[in-house]
């Protein structure tokens, strides 16, 4: 992937954002106390951070909201998650690139056990697994539990990964990987996309603990259970190795 920016800092927190008014600017207040915490506890190496915000085409006052803020915010019109964030991860200036909806549903204050692998070069690529993290009631529809686990086998079973969640939607990776990535999904299979395009390019991938919380705000969830399930599995099966259909 073609990076836009040149490195000038230690971390970029990217979050792709569509119609988050309500949510969005407490996504970000917890991004700016995760970074002020780092500072506080090393003293020696400050970690110099960004928050990035993708508006994905809001029709409400999501980018004002992020940038009163405090969030540099750039805008992908095209509408689509994986394009939202393809975009985000070009303009990102860190070393480190974490990525996570900001809808309140992940903790954006304690971002130390996705971090830190990366920042030691013990991994190249995190993804988050909610099975494992804690799911708080009401937090996923009881479809999208027996759906997620269902693609993720299918997942597993594709590229010989032990990934539990395909579809964690706070995701870590250095610099270096994202250049290496080649990214070209523009919806919401782009989770199942990164996962592959990390095991292509025989990178070292680590997978952590993520609670998913239960959003308190008022909003409308952009996910489509049957339509985005189908985008997942239609990019599974496209990316079949091309003799298994002959057995």
């Amino acid at each position: 992937m073609k990076m836009l920016n040149k490195q000038s800092c230690e971390i970029s927190i990217l979050m792709p954002c569509l119609n988050e008014e309500s949510t969005v600017g407490i996504c970000i207040e917890e991004a700016k106390e995760f970074l002020r915490r780092q500072n506080q506890t090393n003293h020696t190496n400050k970690i110099t951070g960004e928050i990035l915000v993708v508006d994905n085409g809001s029709t409400d006052h999501s980018a004002r909201v992020a940038a009163l803020h405090g969030a540099r915010v750039i805008h992908e019109n095209r509408r689509g998650y994986g394009r939202a964030l393809r975009t985000g991860i070009a303009h990102c200036k860190g070393r480190i690139i974490i990525y996570g909806d900001c809808d309140t549903t992940y903790d954006f204050n304690h971002l130390e056990p996705m971090y830190l692998p990366l920042a030691r070069g013990s991994c190249d690529v995190m993804i988050g697994d909610r099975f494992a993290g804690g799911i708080e009631k009401g937090a996923m529809p009881l479809l999208h539990r027996w759906g997620v686990p269902f693609l993720s086998l299918c997942g597993r079973l594709r590229w010989k990964i032990p990934a539990r969640d395909f579809h964690c939607g706070i995701r870590g990776l250095t610099r270096d990987a994202a250049m290496q990535m080649e990214l070209k999904t523009t919806g919401m299979e782009f989770a199942t996309e990164f996962i592959a395009e990390a095991v292509r390019k025989h990178l070292h991938i680590g997978q952590v603990p993520i609670p998913l919380r239960r959003c308190t705000q008022k909003r409308s969830s952009k996910l489509r259970t049957f339509k985005d399930g189908a985008r997942h599995m239609r990019y599974i099966l496209k990316n079949l190795p091309d003799g298994i259909w002959h057995l």
